[in-house]
């Protein structure tokens, strides 16, 4: 090496420390061009193929005991796996229930086997830890909460679009992990951009499972907090098996309540699988019961009661079975002190992106109806609150609402008067639109500029990536919205 060699090399390494020390990651970034995250979080490891998580799993109903299900995948090959858990430190360690296996010997991402354990018999509310045992020899161990029942009061955090794999998306993760919530609700667009398992492994566990716990890393969030989900366009729209063999990844990776109006395999209102019979077959076998009743579901946390739906573009809510299912869930939930909606496409928005899109408006009568407080969505990549509202949608001979190119025309009603501060009592429900979790913004241009809102909007903030923040006790609602820094950019409250 000649001189001249040596003094460049030198220079390199003062403008690599300089850019380390002096202008952090973002120096770095711009001096060589590195669009995205500068490396991988850290993979699963300790025998894992994707490292173990909490779900609330096919119980809907709150009890007098609660249990959480652990699941992880695992290489594909035979083991003896096991869950114990653990109700008090220094407690002795009881063996969860037997661990269950489904084999995916599908060539992409590669052969695996996805493992479930269901811990019963937990306290409501109270604090376990549980470890995961591979061949006898304890390989991973976190601590998790049981569900809240009724007079408990509880936290939850909203976000949607988030599984871009951006820095945006990690500090929404840390952000999250900082709020120390019950659970998460994501209200879609879970992995871009076509659902499959492979976009899970790079775009979603290693973020929002990460061993580490950092705003340019992510979170070990999954290992100790339930995560529920809504479907977006980005999760269940490509179904063609053929071409993408991991596709509709959803009904795979996620254990959810099971009592959705839709089981039979082919039926409209479906995301139907595509390709040829043995790659179909395989598919269903692997998603079982899942495929496709977990679309669509409802769950019970605290003193509210939540209804999940699938809006994509393949159902259509005018549908009798549809409507008398969602109709007959939220009948029944008139004793609980609040209701929930979450779905991804939001019915009301003031984005110029996606505009026409607001066939989710047809399901206004019955959020009304039976008095359903917040709908949660994703979709537009932003935050926006709508003021409490009512909706009659301009109707045909039919007596339906009348859609076309997907607007849904009509009149609405708003209350004003609310301002989540000193009238706290809403007459109409209020639309949020929570998606500006970690993918790329939308309609930044229209920030301060009011001229281009609709009148329904109250609040829009669609130039920073940002998480809703929500405290739940009997008579009170706390909302408040957070971006990937730390500032409110939102807050209100709703009371009985």
């Amino acid at each position: 090496m000649d001189a001249r060699q040596r003094r460049r090399r030198r220079w390199l390494a003062i403008i690599v420390l300089a850019c380390l020390v002096g202008g952090g990651v973002g120096t770095w970034r711009l001096l060589f061009g590195i669009d995205g995250p500068l490396y991988r979080p850290r993979t699963a490891g300790g025998g894992f193929l994707v490292a173990p998580y909490v779900q609330l799993g096919d119980a809907p109903r709150t009890g007098t005991t609660e249990s959480l299900t652990i699941l992880w995948q695992a290489e594909d090959h035979d083991a003896d796996w096991a869950v114990e858990a653990r109700d008090a430190p220094g407690g002795a360690w009881r063996k969860a229930g037997n661990s269950t296996w489904r084999r995916d010997a599908r060539l992409s991402p590669g052969p695996r086997r996805f493992y479930q354990t269901t811990i019963a018999a937990l306290a409501p509310g109270a604090e376990f830890a549980y470890r995961v045992k591979c061949n006898g020899t304890p390989l991973f161990e976190a601590k998790a909460r049981a569900r809240k029942g009724a007079g408990q009061p509880h936290r939850f955090v909203a976000f949607g679009d988030g599984g871009a794999n951006t820095y945006e998306q990690m500090a929404i993760a840390y952000r999250t992990a900082l709020a120390r919530p019950d659970f998460v609700l994501v209200t879609g667009d879970l992995v871009y951009s076509k659902g499959r398992l492979s976009e899970y492994l790079d775009k979603f566990f290693p973020i929002y499972n990460n061993d580490l716990l950092g705003a340019s890393t992510g979170a070990p969030l999954l290992r100790s907090t339930p995560m529920l989900v809504a479907p977006g366009n980005h999760d269940l729209l490509e179904r063609n098996i053929d071409t993408y063999p991991d596709a509709l990844a959803y009904f795979l990776v996620w254990s959810l309540p099971l009592n959705g109006p839709l089981a039979t395999v082919g039926a409209l209102n479906t995301p139907i699988p595509q390709g040829t019979e043995p790659r179909r077959r395989a598919f269903l076998d692997l998603a079982g019961p899942a495929y496709p009743k977990m679309a669509n579901y409802a769950f019970d946390y605290g003193d509210a009661h939540w209804t999940v739906l699938d809006t994509n573009l393949y159902t259509d809510w005018n549908d009798p079975t549809l409507r008398a299912w969602l109709e007959a869930d939220l009948a029944a939930a008139q004793d609980a002190p609040w209701r929930f909606v979450a779905f991804h496409q939001p019915p009301f928005h003031s984005s110029i992106s996606h505009g026409d899109e607001q066939q989710t408006r047809v399901l206004a009568d019955l959020l009304e109806k039976y008095r359903v407080d917040i709908v949660f969505s994703g979709h537009i990549h932003n935050y926006q609150r709508s003021y409490p509202l009512r909706f009659a949608p301009n109707r045909g001979a039919d007596g339906r609402p009348i859609e076309k190119l997907g607007r849904v025309d009509g009149r609405w009603t708003l209350d004003t008067t609310f301002d989540g501060k000193t009238r706290t009592r809403p007459d109409g429900v209020i639309y949020l639109v929570t998606g500006a979790g970690g993918a790329r913004l939308y309609d930044s241009h229209q920030q301060g500029d009011h001229s281009s809102l609709q009148e329904f909007t109250a609040r829009f903030v669609s130039n920073t990536h940002s998480l809703t923040v929500v405290d739940v006790d009997a008579t009170m609602l706390t909302v408040r919205q957070i971006t990937a820094d730390g500032n409110e950019v939102d807050r209100f409250i709703v009371t009985r």
